[in-house]
């Protein structure tokens, strides 16, 4: 088969054992990133596969009905930026490893980095140092403060124990289905909603984004906060309403550390969450590992090598296999 891969930025994926899983098929890879339509779909004109790096290229109906030849989308996790619809249209077959019961071990630890690097303001000392100065300021401690995990998810769980370790204490809050299982598992979970927000020191975000959990963090959320609190968003932007956190940030009153932005890559220097010094921003790095691309990888070729054998596996829209194998 002919497969393309989108978006290896830093050409990771020949380097990594997982690789050699697609020796059988004509591999391109793509290193940069295109977001018109027209010279995307000139690329994949002769693509049977496509393999996609999470959400970095949405696919949409313009996108497939100029794709005659492609067959078989092949990623990992959730997929809101695929038009499962349009896919199914045109003959598209999405498969997509759910991953049930396996975090993502390298968004937790670059979580808990987010919070040490902000309490322990490690971006301005090293700058400060670098600049020939010395200590710009101090710091605070994490241990004994209350980390609030919105989410009741396996990310959570995994920042959650790494959080204990080092003397935190840790409540949560979730849907009321998560918050059941909280409580069921011996969990501690804030009496409501608002002294979630109000009690925690940190409060961290690990919530799928869907559209029943867009916007789900609130002006009113951000307002009850603690004075000084942090706020961490290693999952979507998405998960907070639009612009409340640029408003909440404009009164200097919190802090946020976020690793996700509504566009993406972004570069635009005036942005907020790039100027206000309340701010600790990284550019979508949560799951950037070696170790976690050789992981997610394995499982997305292995979804080529099914298909190409005839025996596709974790098929979203199973119809689209049916209609191929009876044509």
């Amino acid at each position: 088969m002919k497969v393309h891969i989108l978006d290896d930025w830093f050409d990771t994926l020949r380097g990594l054992p997982c690789f050699q899983k697609l020796k059988e098929h004509e591999v391109t890879v793509w290193t940069d990133h295109i977001e018109d339509v027209g010279a995307l779909s000139e690329r994949l004109q002769e693509a049977d596969a496509v393999v996609l790096f999470r959400e970095r290229t949405k696919i949409t109906a313009d996108l497939l009905e100029r794709l005659p030849n492609l067959k078989l989308i092949s990623q990992r996790s959730v997929y809101p930026h695929i038009d499962v619809e349009a896919c199914t249209a045109n003959g598209v077959l999405l498969c997509s490893n759910m991953h049930s019961g396996t975090p993502s071990y390298a968004a937790a630890e670059m979580t808990l980095a987010l919070i040490l690097a902000s309490y322990r303001q490690i971006p301005q000392q090293v700058a400060s140092i670098r600049a020939g100065e010395w200590q710009m300021g101090v710091g605070r401690t994490l241990r004994g403060r209350t980390l609030g995990l919105y989410g009741y998810g396996r990310i959570a769980k995994a920042v959650a124990g790494y959080a204990e370790a080092i003397g935190m204490n840790v409540q949560w809050w979730a849907s009321d289905a998560g918050r059941e299982r909280a409580i069921k598992d011996g969990a501690r979970v804030a009496e409501s909603r608002e002294e979630f927000f109000n009690s925690s020191d940190i409060v961290s975000l690990h919530v799928r984004l869907k559209p029943e959990t867009r916007g789900l963090i609130t002006e009113a959320d951000l307002a009850n906060m603690q004075s000084r609190a942090l706020l961490v968003n290693t999952s979507r932007s998405g998960l907070v309403a639009p612009g409340v956190l640029e408003a909440e940030l404009a009164c200097g009153r919190i802090f946020a550390a976020v690793d996700v932005f509504d566009q993406e890559p972004l570069r635009d220097r005036d942005n907020v969450f790039l100027t206000h010094p309340n701010v600790l921003p990284t550019p979508h790095v949560g799951y950037v590992t070696e170790d976690e691309f050789d992981l997610q990888f394995s499982d997305i070729f292995d979804q080529v090598n099914a298909y190409a054998a005839g025996k596709p596996v974790h098929m979203i829209n199973e119809d689209v296999w049916q209609e191929q194998i009876a044509d």
